[in-house]
């Protein structure tokens, strides 16, 4: 079976300083930029739910702004305490100027 990309909005609405944020197949996700890579990662930290839609992006970890957890954009992987658990990641790829996340198994 094709793997199903989901469009959730255009490219442009992602800089160095903003995100998306998007629900794919019951997941609110949200996207950002690091290095000029979009990644797509769960909205919420492990460590208490927090939102990390508006997060800041600092070498590629997004921080959750309540308790400052840190999390690998790339593998979702928890660095800082208070979190312990990763956040769960998702494919995502921009196309003729649209954002696609992959829809999750």
């Amino acid at each position: 079976m094709a793997n199903e990309w989901i469009d959730v909005g255009p490219a442009s609405a992602v800089t160095q300083t903003a995100s998306l944020t998007a629900e794919v197949d019951g997941y609110e996700i949200v996207i950002v930029r690091c290095g000029g890579q979009l990644h797509a990662v769960e909205n919420r930290c492990t460590h208490d739910g927090e939102s990390l839609s508006g997060a800041e992006v600092e070498d590629c970890e997004i921080i959750c702004p309540r308790h400052f957890a840190r999390f690998d954009l790339r593998t979702g992987e928890a660095l800082t305490p208070p979190a312990y658990e990763p956040i769960k990641t998702f494919n995502v790829r921009e196309q003729d100027g649209r954002i696609l996340v992959e829809k999750p198994d």
